[in-house]
């Protein structure tokens, strides 16, 4: 746009100067006898001088149509190239940053949903490693719970067992010492429900 702003002023400028350059040999005509002093390159008096400046104008205004026809068309097609190259290239480069842009949302995006899935897998783990523990612990509970009772029923077994053992051996014992302290023997079934008496009423 500046390029085609300067390209307009040098025609305008041209224009004006070819105009100007014309209008010398008019001011020659028109004045013929004029004369600047001390200047005698403005003596129109003098047919060189006016031979000069008819010269001069239409070398300048020769230029002027050939630069205006030629060489300036060329100047303003290889700006207008280059503005169309630099508009292209300026697309190119908005759209590779628009992708590029594009691209770098699409990664942190994923970078998001990876983290997000990884934190799942995460819980997931840790959830199932905890049922998990929640069951071998019931299971345990559960053993142990079966163990307790099958030793407390040994142990009950035992118990009546050492009782009914403690219960003979008193039985047997009482009848030694009755017949060893008296000479009688003492009938079996009235020893066995005392020694059976006396036991109960210890809570044996």
């Amino acid at each position: 746009m500046a390029r085609a702003v300067m390209y307009d002023n040098i025609r305008r400028a041209g224009t004006v100067l070819a105009s100007s350059a014309l209008a010398l040999p008019l001011m020659a005509m028109v004045a013929p006898g004029a004369r600047a002093e001390g200047m005698p390159q403005l003596d129109f008096g003098n047919p060189y001088v006016i031979g000069q400046v008819v010269w001069g104008a239409g070398i300048f205004l020769v230029l002027y149509l050939l630069l205006s026809r030629s060489a300036l068309p060329k100047v303003e097609k290889v700006l207008s190239l280059r503005r169309q190259t630099i508009e292209t290239d300026l697309g190119i480069a908005h759209k590779a940053k628009t992708r590029a842009d594009e691209a770098v949302a699409d990664l942190h995006e994923a970078r998001r949903k990876a983290l997000a899935d990884a934190q799942a897998n995460v819980d997931k783990v840790v959830e199932e490693a905890r049922l998990a523990a929640a069951r071998q612990t019931e299971e345990m509970n559960a053993r142990l719970a079966t163990e307790i009772q099958d030793a407390e029923t040994r142990i009950a077994q035992a118990r009546g067992q050492a009782l009914a053992s403690v219960r003979e051996i008193s039985t047997t014992t009482a009848e030694t010492l009755i017949h060893q302290l008296s000479g009688i023997a003492a009938p079996a079934d009235f020893v066995t429900a005392k020694v059976g008496s006396a036991a109960a009423a210890r809570g044996l």
